[in-house]
């Protein structure tokens, strides 16, 4: 019995989003944003508002490269979205767009069009992101590699899964069909 209320009280307990502001601010860009030392620890333990904040933060403190500023907007969106905060996740998804030329042969742009579709509740701006992302080759000699330098596998177009998450959960909030699992027996075609 005492095990039972032990473990209840811990899965109700607040998550304990105390940190270092000073030292994270002090990371550097990687160990900040693709690390899980920065942001995202907090973010995994359940602190989406305070890892938002810290991304926000991070951003004016540090000066960032233009060509690199747009994944912080991005994560800092993406938190927001989770927290239901969607008039700033679609403000800073639309900062999170890369030039043509940044952009030429992955399309992050469609997934990011079709990101701020969903959260506008636009299912036919959705429905275009997503087909126009479907189609975009594999760049001749992509070498994708994580933050180890070793090779990652990624299904190709990258993000298509999420888009198609955002079609399959329609109705539901952004953190939940961010993940939406595919349905068994259904294709894209299928939609």
């Amino acid at each position: 019995m005492l095990t039972a209320i032990a473990l209840l009280l811990a899965q109700t307990a607040p998550a304990d989003c105390s940190y270092d502001r000073a030292a994270m601010l002090t990371l550097d860009l990687r160990g900040f944003d693709q690390d899980t030392g920065g942001w995202r620890n907090l973010s995994m333990r359940g602190c989406e508002a305070q890892a938002a904040d810290l991304i926000r933060d991070y951003r004016t403190a540090n000066a960032v490269p233009p060509d690199r500023i747009g994944l912080l907007y991005w994560h800092e969106g993406q938190l927001r979205a989770n927290l239901g905060e969607t008039a700033a996740a679609i403000a800073l998804f639309e900062k999170a767009y890369k030039t043509p030329e940044q952009d030429r042969g992955f399309g992050w742009n469609l997934y990011v069009d079709g990101s701020i579709a969903f959260l506008r509740r636009d299912r036919a701006a959705l429905d275009t992101a997503r087909d126009a992302l479907a189609v975009v080759p594999r760049p001749t000699g992509l070498d994708l590699r994580g933050p180890d330098g070793k090779p990652i596998a990624i299904r190709w177009p990258m993000n298509l899964n999420v888009l198609d998450g955002f079609q399959r959960c329609w109705d539901q909030p952004y953190k939940t069909a961010y993940v939406c699992p595919p349905t068994v027996g259904t294709t894209p075609a299928a939609r």
